[in-house]
């Protein structure tokens, strides 16, 4: 992954928490009800723990939960928080960093996975969890679907958010799976451009990872809701056990 200052270093720790699709009402404690299950009596690790938005909650049902993540200021974040103190993380990059002991749950959120901007990093991360996941236990990852079908004929652009103030779209490369996200912002007559690179990846594709790591697909959901994913859906939870 790139380093804390390019991408999540205090600027953007600073408005994480404002972010509207992050802290959807009722978002964090669905996603940490459903967590809690999978870890049932064990452990849990949260690659890429930020600012702590699942991490709190999950160990507020009484999980012990430990985190991974590359940005001091966002774990900052968390050790401001109510409960943030208890929590242990360990900084590094969540695609390769070791932490001792076993876990029955490796959980990975919000797209979070597509800041691994290659595919060997990806494969890596998967490897990571399992590595660090006990026989039976399970790695979790939520991300969104690649939304080409909006893309328009010829087009590699998609806008999602125009405003007066703010202009955010995202672009893809269909030949290398490379997106980004990009933010144009004007400011008292000053304007802004600031970009995020992602690499998407496709659910089928996740599955090989899986396969490579020696896990196997347990469920698929659209949401953390648990309904199914369909076709139309535009995101998935997806659940993979270790097998041995």
């Amino acid at each position: 992954m790139d380093d804390e200052d390019g991408y999540f270093g205090e600027r953007v720790a600073a408005t994480y928490d404002e972010t509207a699709e992050v802290y959807r009402p009722g978002a964090a404690d669905a996603a940490a009800e459903v967590l809690a299950g999978l870890a049932g009596s064990g452990r849990a690790l949260e690659l890429g723990i930020g600012t702590g938005r699942i991490a709190l909650p999950l160990a507020r049902r009484g999980v012990d939960v430990h985190g991974i993540d590359l940005s001091r200021a966002m774990v900052a974040r968390l050790r401001a928080k109510p409960g943030g103190e208890a929590i242990g993380v360990t900084i590094g990059d969540f695609a390769a960093t070791r932490v001792d002991g076993t876990f029955s749950l490796v959980y990975l959120v919000f797209n979070t996975i597509m800041n691994l901007t290659s595919q060997d990093a990806q494969v890596a991360c998967f490897r990571t969890a399992a590595d660090h996941l006990e026989p039976g236990g399970c790695f979790v990852i939520e991300v969104g679907v690649p939304d080409l079908r909006r893309l328009p004929p010829g087009q590699t652009m998609v806008p999602w958010q125009v405003t007066p103030e703010r202009w955010a779209f995202d672009l893809y490369d269909v030949a290398t799976q490379a997106m980004s996200s990009n933010y144009i912002t004007v400011e008292d007559g000053r304007g802004e451009y600031r970009s995020i690179p992602f690499r998407y990846v496709w659910p089928a594709e996740l599955d090989l990872m899986a396969r490579l790591a020696g896990m196997r697909l347990r469920d698929r959901w659209d949401s953390w809701t648990r309904e199914p994913f369909t076709s139309e859906s535009r995101q998935h939870v997806s659940v993979w056990e270790k097998v041995s």
